[in-house]
This record gives C-alpha cells, sequence and structure tokens, in this order.
C-alpha cells in the first residue's frame, strides 16, 4: 500500500480519535442522541455545499438514493448514536478502544459477504495482534469497571458491528462518487435520527461557546470532510486495510483523554499502543515482504477462504 494512503490512514485515526472527547464535551449540555443528529446533519451539510461547488452529479435514481439512506442508517446514524449513549458511563479513552474492533468486524462479515475481500494470512495476523493491543489498552478500565460500564462496553462494541456490515455495503457504490455518496448516506442518517431525537430529548439547547467549536468540528471536519476522504480511500485499499484507521483512533482517543480530560495514562496503554501499531504494519503488508523470503512471503500472503 503506498505511504500516501498509509498517511491518510493516521490522520482519519488521528481525528477520529479525537471525535470522542467531542462527545465528551457536547454531553455536557445536549443528550446523545442529540449529539448525533448535530453530527450528521452538519455533515450532511458541509457534503451537500463541496457536492454542488463542485460541480458533481448529484441526481440519482430513487432505488439508489434508497439504498445510499439504509447505508448512512448503518454507517452512520446508529453508531454515532451508540457512542454517546456508551459515553455517558465510558471514558471516552474506552470508547475510542471498542471503536478499534471495526478491522476485526470488517474482516468477519467480509468472510460471509457475496463477492466481499477474502483476508489473507498476514491481515488475520495483523488485525489479531491488533485485537490484543485493544485488549491490553481495556485492562485498567476492566478491572476497575461496575456492571454500568460493562454494559456501556457493550453497547459500544455494537458500532463496530455496524462498520464492518456498511464498509461492505459501501462497495455496491463504487460508481458513485465518493462527496455525493457521503452527502445521500448522511442526509438519510439525518433523517432517520432526527425524530427519535426530538421524540427522546426534545429540541437541543447549546449555550457554551466550547459546545458549539465541537460540535462544527465534528461535524464539517470528522465527519464531511473525513468520510469524503474515507470513502475515496475505500475504493483505493480495499474494506479490511481501509478499516485499520480505527486502530490509530484509540492511541489518539487515550493521549486526548488524558490532556484534555485529565484521563490517566497506564503501562498497559503503552503496551497496547504498541501491538497496534503492529497490527498495521502486518495488515499493510511491506513488514512480510522485507522479514520473509519470496516462499514465506507468499505464503502468508494467501487468501483465506
Amino acid at each position: 500500500m503506498p505511504l500516501r494512503y498509509w498517511a491518510l490512514i493516521v490522520i482519519l485515526g488521528m481525528g477520529w480519535g479525537c471525535s470522542f472527547i467531542l462527545n465528551a464535551i457536547l454531553l455536557r449540555e445536549i443528550g446523545p442522541m442529540s449529539v448525533s443528529l448535530g453530527r450528521v446533519a452538519l455533515g450532511a451539510l458541509g457534503c451537500w455545499i463541496w457536492a454542488l461547488a463542485t460541480g458533481r452529479q448529484v441526481r440519482l435514481p430513487l432505488a439508489t438514493i434508497g439504498g445510499l439512506f439504509a447505508l448512512g442508517t448503518v454507517f452512520f446514524a446508529i453508531p454515532f448514536a451508540l457512542y454517546p449513549i456508551s459515553q455517558q458511563y465510558l471514558a471516552s479513552g474506552v470508547a475510542g478502544i471498542t471503536n478499534a474492533m471495526t478491522p476485526i468486524m470488517v474482516v468477519i462479515v467480509s468472510q460471509v459477504w457475496p463477492g466481499g475481500e477474502r483476508a489473507t494470512t498476514a491481515k488475520s495476523l495483523g488485525v489479531l495482534v491488533g485485537f490484543c493491543g485493544i485488549a491490553v489498552l481495556s485492562l485498567p478500565y476492566l478491572r476497575q469497571g461496575s456492571s454500568s460500564e460493562v454494559w456501556a462496553i457493550f453497547v459500544a462494541l455494537c458500532a463496530p458491528f455496524c462498520y464492518g456490515i456498511a464498509t461492505n455495503m459501501a462497495r455496491s457504490y463504487r460508481g458513485i462518487d465518493s462527496t455525493v455518496v457521503a452527502a445521500w448516506s448522511l442526509t438519510g442518517a439525518a433523517l432517520i435520527i432526527a425524530p427519535v431525537a426530538l421524540a427522546a430529548e426534545g429540541s437541543p439547547r447549546i449555550t457554551r461557546v466550547e459546545s458549539w467549536a465541537a460540535l462544527l468540528f465534528i461535524g464539517l471536519v470528522l465527519t464531511s470532510a473525513a468520510f469524503i476522504a474515507l470513502y475515496w480511500l475505500l475504493r483505493q485499499v480495499g474494506p479490511t486495510a481501509s478499516s485499520t484507521v480505527t486502530f490509530v483512533a484509540p492511541v489518539s482517543a487515550v493521549i486526548l483523554g488524558a490532556l484534555v480530560l485529565d484521563e490517566v495514562i497506564q503501562a498497559e496503554h503503552l503496551a497496547g499502543m504498541a501491538a497496534i501499531f503492529l497490527g498495521l504494519l502486518l495488515i499493510d503488508g511491506r513488514l512480510w515482504r522485507r522479514v520473509f523470503p519470496r516462499g514465506a512471503g507468499e505464503i502468508i500472503n494467501r487468501k483465506v477462504e
């Protein structure tokens, strides 16, 4: 995989790690469903502005729009609600750690998805190593967790499963401009989450400057711009490799949690980060080509059926 794709994965991962901090800031004033609504609505707005300003063809058949609405529900509406719900009981670092389960879910779903990308031995091993890093990162939280925190972790873990499904669903729209895909799917997510948020929490009321700043950044930068980039990346490297962005997110979430929210970084966090980066190298594939001779490299990169 070219280094420019690798760099984009790291940048996206760092940004989405920051999103858990922004969720925590927003939850001080508004409910979790309103956080989700604000994020997807602003995300859709940003995508539409960019799509129209750059002259993209945004008209699509109704059946395609319906499919993109379904994609938006699974990719945005549900996960963006699940994480704020879980963060009412979890530290931002824990939520970021659970997000790193996404590549594991993508590999599992892709194996049974019609026409899905089959994992190589190297990618499977990389996911396993990354999972070990996530487990190590989670230990400090799980040792002192209450029943509510355990429940919240389960809720948060449902989001990566949604991402695993949605990443494979997105493959059906490769022929459509990535900005248009993001615009329509985020619009569908907003339409789905709006009545739920209004019924459960009423009209949101934001009064703090930091809350507005958090909402604008998470909506326009970490949703509009980031998901346009992710859809483009998905077409270049496939669902398994692109999903490794969530290996970087927990590292970013833990570090920012310590700097912004005074969450403690422990030895397990550092060990987990090291394992996560090793997992990224294994999934990238270049490590095997350098370490192993040609014969071993072919075996380790063989497709897993």
